[in-house]
């Protein structure tokens, strides 16, 4: 796939692109505490960060469905690299205007996820190779997730805190430069659209994704808590990076292995199968045995994560009403997100409660709720009645997106 005429520029320039929200939580955190600030503004700083990231994405996913990419993506990669810089600039002093800085950086960090899964269907042209683009891209994800930390943490031993968020920011307008100087960046355009204040979000499909999604984020954000408290009571934080380094090599053989073949049923039916086998493989994980038994685990839990990201993104595009991919990927994106940071925030009382085993049975209870929405509302993401397989080159409104009390022909 990655022998297709710019694809390899896409995906290494979204990734690069990405690298500074990948890695703010941490990057945030190093620089206040090094500033002099508590872990309380820390926590603070990058929380108000995530809750501008998650507002910002679909907004600015939908104005690239109605602008382009170059016209919006380059903007806001330049405003967040300000704001970024602006941090790093005021430091903690007045702390109401690095509060502001960080609402920009997180506001204006541009949807490049969603810009180029919706840049696949132009650029791929056979389903297979669009199949295997959505698990790389999932593949990706677990992969920029386990670098960016490396990165951050090798550019503060050679320099300092400041110097990494300026370095990450650069890398990342650099990154986006990349992707909306291509061709196919510059070329692609939305289908047209039907003018709606709900956007992607009139789909009842594409809203039972994002439900399951949210918790499958929360199980995560849960898991990656629960770890540390393992760590804890095993021998340190080593431990709970061997922990969480399992689960995403387990993404990466699921990845790998999903995305080398096709496979039967439609993507709704297989999505559930997926999010079943995630579901179950988080229940041994409450068993905590010992770190070799516990790591072995960790990587079984992670086999059906990267395979259950590749899989929603193909239903996304199915699902998203004609003329706003971008916006629902970018939903997808915020959905997760906002999950995992919810989930984080949750088990922590567990935890302090009931050790690590309560912690993993947050993560085994969001496994289970987000099965549960796919099955409970499968009627609502029934497979598109007009085809049962990703068409390249374009989104189409397959399931109509009507809005609610109408019907197809008197739509209002």
């Amino acid at each position: 796939m990655l022998r297709t005429k710019h694809a390899a520029r896409l995906l290494t320039g979204t990734l690069v692109g990405r690298l500074p929200n990948a890695t703010a939580a941490l990057a945030i955190v190093l620089f206040v505490r090094a500033e002099g600030g508590s872990y309380t503004l820390a926590g603070a700083l990058s929380a108000v960060y995530g809750v501008a990231n998650a507002f910002g994405q679909p907004l600015l996913g939908r104005a690239v469905d109605v602008h382009g990419q170059p016209r919006v993506i380059l903007p806001s990669a330049v405003l967040a690299a300000l704001g970024m810089t602006l941090f790093t600039v005021v430091g903690l002093d007045p702390l109401l205007l690095s509060y502001a800085a960080m609402v920009v950086a997180g506001f204006f960090t541009p949807p490049l996820e969603g810009g180029l899964r919706a840049l696949w269907p132009s650029v791929l042209k056979s389903e297979d190779d669009i199949h295997a683009a959505y698990s790389l891209d999932a593949i990706a994800q677990e992969l920029i997730y386990v670098v960016g930390p490396l990165i951050v943490m090798r550019i503060v031993a050679f320099w300092s805190e400041a110097g990494a968020l300026f370095v990450l920011n650069i890398l990342g307008l650099l990154g986006a430069l990349a992707v909306v100087t291509s061709p196919p960046s510059r070329k692609w355009r939305s289908e047209a659209r039907e003018a709606h204040w709900l956007g992607a979000l009139r789909s009842r499909g594409l809203l039972v994704l994002l439900g399951a999604f949210f918790f499958i984020g929360s199980a995560l954000g849960s898991i990656a808590v629960a770890a540390v408290a393992y760590g804890d009571d095993h021998g340190g934080g080593g431990v709970a990076s061997y922990l969480l380094s399992a689960l995403g090599v387990g993404a990466l053989i699921g990845g790998s292995i999903y995305g080398a073949r096709q496979w039967p049923g439609t993507p709704e039916q297989r999505l559930r199968v997926l999010v079943a086998g995630l579901a179950v493989g988080y229940v041994p994980l409450l068993l905590v045995p010992g770190v070799v038994s516990m790591t072995i685990l960790a990587g079984v839990a992670g086999v059906f994560l990267a395979p259950s990201l590749a899989c929603a993104f193909v239903v996304v595009d199915r699902h998203a009403p004609r003329g706003t991919v971008t916006e629902a990927f970018s939903w997808l994106v915020t959905s997760f997100g906002v999950g995992a940071a919810i989930g984080t925030a949750f088990v922590g009382p567990a935890v302090e409660y009931g050790g690590a085993t309560a912690g993993f049975v947050v993560a085994v209870g969001s496994g289970a709720t987000a099965l549960l929405v796919l099955l409970v509302a499968r009627r609502s993401l029934r497979a598109p009645e007009s085809s049962g397989t990703v068409v390249a080159r374009s989104e189409n409104d397959r399931n109509g997106a009507v809005e609610p009390g109408f019907s197809a022909g008197v739509q209002a």
